[in-house]
């Protein structure tokens, strides 16, 4: 439950916190999660993406380690970001060996490949991004962990890139507040529906 009378920053933590716990609390998560991705790999957006962007999943985010060997293998050019000083940057992946476990064991491009130019891509060059993030609602209002990584890189990308998160149902709320910075989703899909969402219009803060 979630107290409506908060400021929308505070409705949002409160958001963040109770997602995060129901998502800790989601049995099944990788059975799950592979129904998601199944969902996501049939979309027509992602037939028609030549160049389309996973993230690769930490914590108790929906799994998707297990299906970028079936991305890479589709001939598909497939992108994973990474974090480096509080800006995403974004790597050409062309096999699971180009991954090594980073700090608190996350998934990240190995280190020695990050500045070979052919692995280094703009986010214009994507077209389907998947997004991650720890709240949804159903017109596509996303809450994610506070720290704007995704918002600033999304704000760069194409107007014609649809974004895409994924999650469980559990991560599903009424209504996400959302602040000007914030970037609405085309889609969120969860185990059981696909949300369709606002995508970037403007957005009124109030």
């Amino acid at each position: 439950m979630t107290d409506a009378s908060l400021q929308p920053a505070e409705l949002k933590e409160q958001i963040r916190k109770t997602a995060h716990a129901n998502r800790r609390a989601q049995e099944d998560k990788e059975s799950i999660s592979r129904e998601i991705m199944a969902r996501f790999m049939a979309l027509p957006e992602y037939a028609a993406a030549e160049t389309v962007m996973f993230y690769v999943d930490v914590r108790a985010e929906v799994r998707t380690r297990f299906d970028l060997q079936g991305a890479l293998d589709s001939g598909k050019r497939i992108i994973v970001p990474y974090c480096v000083d509080g800006e995403l940057e974004l790597f050409h992946l062309e096999n699971m060996e180009e991954l090594e476990e980073g700090a608190y064991t996350i998934l990240e491009p190995r280190a020695d490949l990050r500045l070979v130019p052919e692995k280094q891509i703009a986010v214009t060059d994507i077209d389907l991004i998947m997004v991650p993030g720890v709240g949804f609602d159903s017109k596509g209002g996303r809450a994610g962990h506070g720290k704007g990584y995704y918002d600033k890189l999304l704000e760069h990308a194409r107007l014609d890139t649809p974004l895409v998160a994924v999650a469980f149902d559990c991560q599903m709320f009424p209504h996400i507040p959302v602040q000007s910075h914030d970037v609405y989703m085309d889609k969120v899909l969860t185990q059981s529906t696909t949300y369709e969402g606002i995508g970037r219009t403007p957005v009124n803060p109030k």
